[in-house]
């Protein structure tokens, strides 16, 4: 590929109909895929069976896609399929060999990804493993992430700015005696780029600083919530549970280890850019040679967090598409039905709940089907949590 023709694709973005097909259709399977995800998740079934499942629906239904192009197109998981239950915040997703079974009455926090051509939807959802309603802090916490996301979606837009989204968001979860968890980053996405550097933050502190950056349009972002009963502080336990590991591109050193050759060699080969699980790779082999890899930052780790036993904390992530018309949501799931301890009277939050997410002109009839139900469904259930 001549240099041309990588800034040629470097560049693309919304304004094209073909990249908008593409992060649409990434979308849908990752919908579904979640949709399966979570029939799967029954009392006793193992974790890492259900993660598989989500994996390989997504490899499926990609690899039947642009078959016959000329040119070939690289298509598949984007980040592979985490389950983190209870307490543990993100990045749960174990090796074959672990046994750890669903329980009723687990918080679930499923997070997932699909790209095709680079370009990529993700999502993340929170379901209770139970029957009825969610009630208690188990609801506020959910109810607090899904006001924040609705809000978020609303204020996600040209001409606003990053920092605007971070207070927005603090203050919706407050409401629900609730904490932005710490270290969340919400990242715009590009062609084969997941953490572009756009990025809005959960919580400012003094630690943790981004540039300030103004939304524009034909932008995407994956927007990622998760918020907490607890302190918002997640810690790192055990880096041994660590499995979800990304190729830092820009980093070089020549690894000393046979096995680390070996495993860099089939991590470069296989999973070049995209996120990518350790079950990929051969067990024994892979716990000696990622270790290597990590210290020397050839490869980025997406570690497992957790907050204290006991903390409800629930995740919401959506992908959304900046377009002219307003913006589109492309990823998500209804909620069940919450039955939160707050209420929201804060006149400013409904004041963002009650902003439009497209604008009046025209594209009333390009929704998706289904689309507009979803969407009212939030709103619905971020007023009720707070009617």
């Amino acid at each position: 590929m001549s240099d041309d023709e990588k800034v040629e694709e470097k560049e693309l973005d919304l304004s094209s109909p073909e990249v908008v097909t593409k992060y649409k259709l990434a979308a849908e399977i990752v919908n579904k895929a979640l949709q399966l995800v979570l029939s799967e998740c029954k009392p006793k079934a193992k974790i890492v069976d259900i993660c598989e499942k989500g994996d390989s629906y997504i490899k499926e239904q990609t690899g039947s896609m642009y078959k016959n192009v000329k040119k070939k197109i690289e298509r598949g998981v984007a980040f592979p399929t985490c389950l983190s239950v209870n307490h543990t915040v993100c990045h749960y997703s174990p090796l074959a060999s672990d046994e750890t079974v669903l329980e009723e009455g687990d918080i679930l926090k499923i997070d997932m990804g699909c790209h095709i051509d680079g370009f990529i939807a993700v999502v993340g959802h929170t379901h209770v493993l139970q029957q009825g309603p969610v009630t208690g802090r188990a609801a506020d916490a959910i109810a607090a992430a899904n006001a924040a996301a609705e809000v978020a979606l609303r204020l996600v837009k040209p001409g606003k700015k990053n920092q605007d989204v971070t207070e927005a968001i603090q203050k919706v979860a407050a409401a629900y005696d609730c904490k932005i968890v710490e270290g969340v980053l919400s990242h715009q996405l590009k062609q084969f780029v997941i953490d572009g550097n756009k990025v809005v933050l959960s919580v400012s502190n003094p630690e943790t600083r981004v540039d300030d950056a103004e939304f524009e349009e034909n932008e995407v972002y994956a927007i990622d919530i998760v918020t907490s009963t607890g302190d918002g502080k997640p810690k790192l336990l055990d880096e041994k549970q660590t499995t979800i590991y990304k190729r830092a591109v820009d980093k070089n050193y020549h690894l000393k280890l046979k096995a680390s050759r070996f495993i860099f060699s089939e991590i470069s080969q296989n999973f070049p850019i995209m996120p990518f699980s350790a079950r990929a790779l051969e067990e024994k082999r892979a716990r000696l040679g990622l270790v290597e890899c990590v210290n020397h930052e050839l490869l980025q780790p997406y570690p497992v967090l957790h907050e204290k036993p006991g903390d409800f904390v629930a995740h919401i992530k959506f992908t959304v598409l900046l377009m002219p018309n307003g913006s589109d949501r492309i990823t998500s799931h209804t909620l069940q039905e919450l039955q939160p301890t707050k209420t929201v009277d804060d006149p400013e939050i409904k004041g963002w709940l009650s902003l439009p997410v497209k604008s009046k002109k025209k594209g009333g009839g390009k929704k998706k089907k289904g689309k507009g139900v979803e969407k009212s469904e939030g709103m619905e259930e971020a007023s009720n949590g707070g009617a």
